[in-house]
């Protein structure tokens, strides 16, 4: 009851608590995003989808973290 009531008056936010799942969430896919892009880069023998795809691989979680933490920083106590 005391966290429901933390909860009405804002002393204790949703989005810190729900903000590793959104991160998971947004690194699961972008590692499936990359895959698709490097095997369909391979399939049409594009070299730019392939390098695309290598670059979402390994980038792409990395920017969900900086998105997740830069959004973090507004409800920093």
């Amino acid at each position: 009851m005391k966290r429901f009531n933390d909860f009405l008056k804002f002393r204790w936010f949703i989005t810190p608590t729900i903000m590793p799942i959104i991160f998971w969430v947004g690194v699961f896919i972008a590692v499936v995003r990359g895959i698709i892009d490097i095997v369909w880069g391979a399939r049409l023998r594009n070299p730019q989808l392939i390098t695309s795809g290598i670059f979402t691989l390994f980038l792409g979680p990395v920017f969900v973290r900086m998105l997740c933490e830069w959004f973090l920083t507004f409800f920093q106590e």
